[in-house]
């Protein structure tokens, strides 16, 4: 029964209010010591006091996620839904920092998009300072215009995913919404004002008439200058956000290019010093092919010799052996041989004819390449 919310509660952008926060954190904050102890039977005017005893704010801390006080209070608020001019009171209260937080954070989770414009934006003006607790247990320092900002600019905060608003300057569009006016306007104002009567006094004391004055300070020349004044009066807010983007966006860029420049220098460094090791290698390897060409080109002249001096040696054995050995063993026949041949080719030319005139005939046509007479 602890748990349920109030039967008299209405919905919130169509859902049980509770259920604005995830199931997971729900049921962290159910099983929470301080929910079970702290926040049992709690109702709009006693919530106020323990709102009073905070001391920091956060969504989950720690290995298992344990919701902080904060967290617990504003689930309280969701279940027993105050009025809202008791949470309006909250966001008024100026004693009691951390009450103004938790009534500020509970109207941006419920309230309508008017409302959160109208009820957050003064807090810029609060620059008290916040204590806020970490995911991993330690504290850090915020203040309330930070954690307002935070509020009506992300999605997320407090470990609790926001409900999504319309834009300021679509509000002023549709009327709904009047243009923002900074607390700094009445300053810029006053100058303005001041250096206006300035100039005005100048004029007269240089001779202007009255009437210059009186049509300087025409009703026409106020509502033109006020009408300038309100249509650059609500952008004040979102042209310092967007300049802060544009340049937290440039220094990006800027890291970028710096990051390629360091890239490229690195890049062009290895190149030198590859490209001098590759032209050392290169000398290295030229010097080896040539050791390599000097070791093949001297072999090959010893081989070279070598076949050349075995060569000679053979050659000298072969004549050995033709001029000595073979000779002593056929010179008888070589000699037997050629006396045969001659002895027949005397036969054949017909020169040893036992008669004179034919065996000289037989010369002659043997002289002249003739068959020899056969008598």
């Amino acid at each position: 029964m602890a748990n349920r919310t109030d039967p008299a509660a209405k919905s919130i952008r169509g859902t049980n209010p509770q259920n604005l926060v995830e199931k997971i954190l729900r049921s962290k904050i159910y099983q929470h010591t301080y929910w079970k102890e702290q926040c049992f039977g709690l109702t709009a005017e006693t919530l106020v006091d323990k709102a009073m005893e905070l001391d920091h704010l956060g969504g989950t801390y720690g290995g298992n996620r344990k919701p902080t006080p904060f967290m617990c209070l504003v689930m309280k608020m969701l279940q027993i839904q105050p009025e809202k001019d008791i949470v309006v009171e909250f966001i008024k209260n100026e004693d009691y920092k951390y009450v103004r937080v938790l009534g500020a954070f509970y109207l941006r989770l419920t309230g309508t998009d008017t409302d959160v414009y109208q009820y957050l934006e003064p807090l810029y003006n609060d620059y008290r300072k916040l204590r806020r607790k970490l995911g991993d247990g330690r504290y850090t320092l915020t203040h309330v215009d930070e954690l307002i900002d935070e509020l009506l600019t992300t999605d997320y905060s407090c470990d609790i995913a926001m409900p999504r608003i319309k834009k300021r300057w679509t509000l002023e569009s549709i009327g709904t919404l009047e243009p923002r006016r900074s607390a700094l306007e009445d300053d810029f104002e006053e100058e303005e004002e001041k250096e206006e009567d300035d100039q005005i006094m100048a004029g007269l004391e240089n001779g202007s008439h009255e009437k210059d004055y009186y049509r300087s300070r025409s009703p026409g020349r106020e509502r033109d200058r006020d009408r300038k004044r309100d249509s650059h009066r609500y952008r004040d807010r979102d042209y310092d956000r967007d300049r802060d983007y544009d340049r937290d966006r440039g220094r990006g860029r800027d890291r970028d290019r710096e990051r390629d420049r360091d890239r490229d220098r690195d890049r062009d460094r290895d190149r030198d010093r590859y490209h001098v090791r590759d032209e050392k290698d290169y000398g290295r390897d030229r010097e080896r092919e040539r050791e390599r060409r000097r070791r093949r080109s001297r072999s090959r002249s010893r081989d070279r010799k070598e076949r050349g001096a075995d060569r000679e040696g053979g050659e000298h054995r072969k004549r050995h052996r033709s001029s000595v050995s073979p000779r002593r063993r056929t010179d008888g026949a070589e000699d037997e041989t050629r006396k045969k041949k001659e002895k027949k080719e005397k036969k054949d030319d017909g020169t040893d004819h036992p008669d004179p005139e034919i065996a000289e005939q037989n010369r002659i046509r043997a002289s002249l390449g003739l068959k020899p007479l056969r008598p």
